[in-house]
C-alpha cells in the first residue's frame, strides 16, 4: 500500500459509509492478489471481523477448488468457493452447484489445441475435472503455470480420455491469449463460452456457466440479495458476476470493459483495493 493512499474512486460519486452487506465476493488474480500473486496480510484480520459480523466471504476465481481451499485452509469453515470460473461451487466440502462440460466437447477442444501446437502456437490445454486437472504437455515452463492455479493435477498420455466430470477446459498461451488462442476457438464460441480470463488464459465452458450464474445460485441458496452483495473483479471472466451485485467494483487497473460494466471503481490490486473498499463501506480498520 502506498504511503499516501489514493482516495476510493467510484463511477457514480462517493460511496455511502453504511451498507447492509451480507456477502463479499472477490476474484483472486489481478483483484485480491497483487501482481506478485500475494494475498494481502490484512485479509486475515478482515476475514475474522467479517465472520464476527455474519458477512460471508467468497473467493470467485478461475482457479481450481483444491487450490482455493488450500489457500484459505485455516479459515475455510463456512466459506463458499466459486471455483473454475463458476462451474464448481463448494461450501464446507459439499458441492452446491456445478455445470459439467460434455466430454466430447472437451475432447474436441483438446484436439484443437494439438492442431494449434502443430501450427506453431505456444499453448497447452488443462482439462479441468472435479477431482483433478489433467495435462499432456510436460515441459517445465508450462507445468510451472499449471501448478500456480491447479494444485491437484495429473500428467496423462491423453487428456481426451480422462475419467472425471470435466467442468471446463483452460488453455494457457505464452503469447497474448486474446489475440492468438481465443480467435482460434471461434467454432466453439458459437455454442459455448470462450472467455479470456487473463492475459495468457482462455477458458471454454458451457454457455450457462459463468461466475455470475454461480453467484446468483449462491445468493438464492443463502437468501442474500444483490443489494446485500459486494463484488470485485478485474477481467472479462468477472463481467457477469459484477451484474449480480449492486455493489460491484472494478479495480482501477482492470480491463476497460470491466471498468465500464462495474458500478464503482476501487483502488488497484497493488494498492490493496479490495480490503480498503471493504473497510470503507463497512467501517472496518485495514491492517
Amino acid at each position: 500500500m502506498p504511503a499516501t493512499p489514493a482516495p476510493l474512486l467510484t463511477a457514480s460519486g462517493p460511496v455511502p459509509a453504511a451498507a447492509d452487506i451480507r456477502l463479499v465476493v472477490t476474484d483472486m488474480d489481478g483483484t485480491l492478489l497483487d501482481d506478485a500473486k500475494r494475498i494481502p496480510a490484512g485479509l486475515w484480520p478482515m476475514l475474522a471481523e467479517l465472520r464476527r459480523r455474519g458477512v460471508l466471504f467468497s473467493p470467485a476465481s478461475g482457479r481450481q477448488y483444491a487450490t482455493l481451499a488450500r489457500q484459505f485452509a485455516d479459515v475455510a469453515e463456512g466459506m463458499a468457493f466459486i471455483a473454475e470460473n463458476g462451474t464448481y461451487v463448494v461450501r464446507d466440502g459439499v458441492e452446491l452447484s456445478s455445470d459439467p462440460l460434455d466430454q466430447a466437447v472437451a475432447a474436441d477442444i483438446a484436439r484443437t489445441v494439438r492442431r494449434l501446437v502443430a501450427g506453431g502456437t505456444d499453448v497447452g490445454a488443462v482439462v479441468c475435472g472435479k477431482r483433478s486437472a489433467y495435462v499432456e504437455r510436460t515441459d517445465e515452463a508450462f507445468l510451472a503455470e499449471v501448478r500456480r492455479y491447479y494444485v491437484e493435477h495429473l500428467i496423462v498420455d491423453d487428456v481426451t480420455a480422462v475419467d472425471d466430470d470435466v467442468i471446463k477446459v483452460a488453455l494457457f498461451d505464452f503469447g497474448p491469449a486474446e489475440r492468438t488462442t481465443a480467435p482460434a476457438l471461434a467454432d466453439f464460441a458459437a455454442t459455448h463460452q470462450v472467455v479470456v480470463s487473463g492475459e495468457h488464459w482462455v477458458d471454454v465452458m458451457n454457455r450457462t456457466a459463468n461466475k455470475g450464474a454461480a453467484l446468483r445460485g449462491l445468493q438464492r441458496e443463502l437468501g442474500i440479495t444483490p443489494a446485500q452483495t459486494m463484488v470485485f473483479g478485474d477481467y472479462l471472466n468477472d463481467l457477469e458476476m459484477l451484474d449480480a451485485a449492486d455493489w460491484s467494483f472494478a479495480m482501477s487497473n482492470a480491463h476497460p470493459e470491466v471498468v465500464r460494466r462495474a458500478r464503482h471503481l476501487a483502488p488497484s490490486n497493488n494498492d490493496n483495493g479490495v480490503l480498503r473498499t471493504i473497510g470503507r463501506l463497512l467501517g472496518i480498520p485495514v491492517h
